[in-house]
């Protein structure tokens, strides 16, 4: 599979534990991934993330940016910036997920099957897909599956009654 890595997943990857169990949860599968799934696919990243990851405390930005260094890098093209302003205005999105809109266009524009993520609220969300795909569709484009690492592995949560 040609999976595109967001920047949450580098995060994951060196973060200390989290206190929220939630949070150290999905670190820790997100861990369990790059360590035991990632080498059988194809990786991708941009510099939309590079930039992203690049923030913060220096130390761990540069663990981050380390962990990234062999991950090939996609063309940030003209059809991808107009496929962001697109998503962009459709309102799918608010106006301040102009990173998330990139690397969705990202994604789409360089036909990766899976965008890897852990950000719920604006892309790994299923009442935004079905009209993201809709909206990349009229196009001619097709959606990348958007999973997050637990899903990719096949984990689900379930709740005991």
């Amino acid at each position: 599979m040609r999976i595109y890595i967001e920047s949450m997943i580098p995060s994951y990857v060196v973060a200390r534990p989290a206190r929220d169990l939630i949070q150290a949860a999905n670190q820790q599968l997100t861990r369990d991934w790059w360590d035991l799934q990632r080498e059988k696919h194809e990786l991708f990243t941009s510099q939309v993330v590079l930039d992203e990851i690049a923030a913060g405390e220096r130390a761990m930005a540069e663990r981050r940016l380390e962990l990234m260094a062999e991950i090939t890098l996609l063309d940030l093209t003209d059809e991808a910036n107009a496929l962001t302003k697109e998503i962009l205005g459709s309102g799918l999105l608010p106006a301040t997920a102009d990173r998330d809109a990139a690397h969705i266009a990202l994604a789409t524009v360089h036909e990766m099957d899976i965008l890897l993520r852990w950000n719920c609220r604006h892309i790994a969300n299923a009442a935004i897909v079905g009209r993201l795909r809709k909206l990349v569709a009229k196009d001619g484009q097709t959606l990348p599956e958007i999973y997050t690492p637990a899903e990719l592995m096949g984990i689900t949560y379930e709740q005991n009654d």
